[in-house]
């Protein structure tokens, strides 16, 4: 099994930018004397679809990115071998369907590379006992996996999801518009025959509703796992997870790599007068007469905004740009409370052949998997995440294999893989000790995997790339603590609490400062919804309307 360093990285990160962005992401330039409508801070996907809004409407807009590639973490990337592209955060883009720029195609990103894939089966978690449970895009295919363990598990599965489609509209929709905006969750709650058993199942936590609902351990694990929510399952207000894969909509993934999203976004922005920067980390805002006119760059370039400035930087790091006499006292308490949620150990493999999971008649390879040993071990993690335990006992694991539905991504007949390990960041140790144990818990990972995939020998890998959660936050300082899903998402961080009461319209308390992505309303996750909403605000404060920029056309 090959190697590569972190420096070895480092230089092959900028070959693969070369390879997979666009030339004028690249090639341009701009003049610190040039002026600007808005200057965007980040080029997170959440950034990019807020900039691509403001640029159709008219406005020029200038994005500073401090990497050499847009995306965030939403990026694919050469990280082990040339012509192996690896989704370095996000894979699957599911989410981001229902937001209008995907759902009414509003940006017509189509036009510009992006295309989506639907694999089918959508999820697969094999068991140690040899059983396993299949998800497929077939309701009763579906439901007849969880009927070989429990006749009544599989007509459970088929009710709930009925309960979940018969309460799309009244439960979703509303984070793809600011908060404040129509009614509220509560008050749709309200006004419906089926409120009030929502509003005991969204106040429930994760497990009580499987263990309510689901007699097999083999079922309730699958419906944690696949994927897992990043809450810890017993924590309250969680029991809307229990749904997240009763499903028969595929997690889509975009052709070509997660980034093919951003970099189609990127492309949109250019053909609409805007420019964008890389290798600009922005250090500090300008801020004159009390109202953010700019920014500066670590490299000492400054760049000036007419209208607004745009932000996409994590607020543990943005209240650092400005006095913090600017910001308020609540605005700054809320920012030093702030908390992320689980992080995650990543390894990238190269391979000469995809995972192949042992199922009646022959072997399964899917695009994504789940192993989870039992609900007991999910539930245990939540100490261990506590006191700092990263531990390799039965690790919970999420696995990736994009190829097998998009050979783009790989040499013909190779593959890619992506192993997720969960772990805390703040190990007993300290966070440094990460540097010393990550191979070791990788090494874990893998042997472990390697029960349900045994085809999976040394000869099968060709390289691999190891991130721990502190190299997640080295490579993207968006990644606070390793939090690639934006923060932790409990009541204490939800809805109207992102980033801070008061603050979730999106408008900061700096005027001329707006805020967009994952620490923001509705959070996480590649929705695009933090993106489109930033957009919608803003241009309300222009004097236009979402509404006439799309209805202008191209």
């Amino acid at each position: 099994m090959s190697e590569i360093s972190r420096s070895e990285f480092l230089k092959g990160a900028g070959l693969a930018s070369a390879a997979v962005s666009p030339a004028p992401l690249q090639a341009r330039t701009a003049a610190p004397s040039e002026r600007y409508d808005i200057v965007v801070a980040g080029a997170g996907h959440n950034s990019l679809i807020a900039t691509a809004y403001l640029a159709k409407a008219g406005y020029r807009c200038l994005v500073l990115e401090a990497y050499s590639m847009i995306g965030g973490g939403v990026i694919s990337e050469e990280l082990t071998l040339p012509g192996f592209k690896h989704d370095t955060c996000s894979t699957a883009h599911n989410g981001i369907q229902g937001n209008p720029v995907i759902r009414n195609d509003e940006l017509k990103l189509h036009d510009y590379g992006l295309e989506y894939i639907s694999p089918d089966p959508i999820m697969h978690m094999p068991f140690a006992d040899g059983s396993y449970i299949t998800l497929w895009a077939d309701l009763d295919r579906t439901a007849a996996e969880f009927a070989k363990f429990s006749k009544k598990d599989g007509e459970t599965y088929v009710r709930m999801y009925h309960e979940s489609e018969a309460a799309r509209d009244l439960l979703g929709g509303d984070q793809f518009a600011p908060p404040g905006t129509g009614k509220s969750l509560n008050d749709r709650l309200a006004a419906s025959p089926m409120g009030k058993f929502w509003q005991r199942r969204l106040a429930m936590s994760q497990w009580d509703v499987l263990h309510e609902n689901f007699e097999s351990d083999h079922c309730r694990a699958f419906l944690m796992g696949t994927p897992w929510s990043m809450q810890p399952p017993q924590y309250p207000m969680t029991g809307r997870s229990a749904y997240s894969a009763i499903r028969t909509t595929p997690r889509k993934i975009a052709k070509g790599g997660s980034g093919a999203l951003t970099q189609a976004l990127g492309k949109y922005i250019e053909a609409h007068n805007g420019v964008i920067l890389t290798k600009k980390t922005v250090a500090r805002l300008i801020v004159e007469n009390g109202k953010c006119v700019g920014v500066e760059c670590a490299d000492g370039s400054s760049y000036r905004a007419d209208k607004a400035v745009l932000s996409t930087l994590h607020i543990k790091h943005l209240v650092e740009m400005a006095p913090r006499e600017l910001w308020g006292d609540d605005f700054l308490f809320g920012a030093d409370t702030w908390a992320g949620e689980i992080s995650e150990i990543v390894t990238h493999y190269a391979l000469k052949e995809p995972p192949k999971y042992a199922i009646k008649g022959g072997t399964i390879s899917p695009v994504e998997s789940a192993i989870l040993a039992s609900s007991e071990r999910l539930l245990r993690f939540a100490y261990e995440n506590e006191v700092g335990i990263s531990s390799i006992d039965e690790p919970p694991i999420s696995i990736f294999c994009s190829s097998i539905a998009d050979p783009s991504r790989a040499p013909a007949g190779m593959h890619t893989l992506k192993i997720l390990g969960f772990h805390p960041y703040n190990l007993k140790e300290g966070p440094q000790h990460w540097d010393v144990i990550k191979n070791q818990v990788s090494d874990a990972q893998l042997n472990y995997f390697r029960r349900f995939a045994p085809n999976l020998t040394d000869d099968k890998i060709l390289g691999r790339f190891v991130m721990s959660p502190l190299d997640l936050e080295r490579k993207n300082a968006s990644f606070w603590h390793g939090s690639i899903h934006g923060g932790s998402s409990d009541p204490s961080q939800s809805g109207l609490l992102r980033p801070m009461v008061g603050w979730a319209q999106y408008r900061m308390p700096i005027p001329g400062l707006y805020q967009t992505g994952s620490t923001t309303y509705p959070g996480g996750s590649v929705t695009g919804a933090p993106g489109r909403n930033a957009a919608m605000v803003m241009l309300k404060d222009f004097g236009t309307s979402i509404e006439e920029v799309v209805a202008k056309g191209a």
